[in-house]
């Protein structure tokens, strides 16, 4: 792979030239907003300058809409703190005692039970793995939904923690991957983000048949997509970043 800089529109856009793409692909990358384009090896900076140019209020767009959203602070996992847990959010209680992690949710709380010395990187992990959890529990009554009312099937659903995708989608293996993320918005957000993918299984591209067929599943995908971009995110490191070769180009979820 090589890298290299160039200077577009006005923005320094870092550019990955790759023997095995066969597309060009722009990625607004969070928190910085910083945009990178994936190209094959072959294509000339002058279509390249053009692909971006062409893209380009789309990509401010995207890029001023990921600067303006919301981030929490970084997570410490300590009593006090707020945590969403399908749209709502939750005080947590950390409870230290005994040699297990343990998480349970009441009307107003969620309950940590942990171990005296516990790091902050345990409770994480073990946090993460209750969100894994919560979505398992929900996501396979939403897919059976979905697909019902699509006429649309999934060979596989994965979960995957993604830092910069609400979904993904694998079109030759027919395999969706939803974010994590999801556990913590409205679950109709998790039910509209299953329709886009199974949607990209008829359709790869955000065509006019993408659209139109999206508004016929999913009358209320306008709200979903509303909340998901104005919903606080999650605390990011800078340079952190999702690296999938599933991936997908700036126009996913405009």
């Amino acid at each position: 792979m090589h890298k290299e800089e160039m200077e577009i529109g006005g923005l320094s856009i870092k550019i990955f030239r790759k023997t095995n793409l066969k597309n060009l692909y722009i990625r607004v990358i969070p928190p910085d907003g910083n945009i990178t384009v994936s190209t094959p090896t072959e294509v000339k900076d002058e279509d390249i300058k053009l692909f971006v140019l062409k893209k380009l209020p789309e990509i401010t767009k995207v890029r001023d809409r990921m600067l303006a959203q919301e981030r929490q602070s970084k997570r410490e996992y300590v009593s006090g703190e707020s945590h969403y847990l399908w749209g709502k959010p939750y005080r947590l209680q950390v409870i230290n005692e005994g040699n297990q992690y343990k998480i349970v949710k009441t009307p107003t709380k969620i309950i940590m039970t942990v171990p005296k010395n516990a790091t902050t990187e345990a409770k994480e992990r073990a946090f993460i793995e209750w969100y894994r959890q919560e979505l398992i529990r929900v996501l396979q009554s939403v897919v059976e939904r979905c697909e019902k009312k699509t006429g649309i099937h999934a060979n596989e659903f994965k979960i995957k923690n993604m830092k910069t995708r609400w979904g993904t989608c694998n079109n030759d293996k027919r395999r969706i991957w939803i974010n994590l993320q999801l556990a913590k918005k409205p679950m109709e957000c998790l039910e509209y983000v299953v329709i886009h993918e199974l949607v990209h299984l008829l359709e790869k591209n955000h065509t006019h048949r993408f659209h139109a067929l999206v508004e016929e599943f999913c009358p209320t995908w306008r709200e979903a997509k509303k909340l998901l971009a104005t919903m606080p995110l999650d605390f990011i490191e800078k340079g952190e970043q999702d690296i999938d070769d599933e991936q997908t180009d700036i126009e996913r979820y405009l």
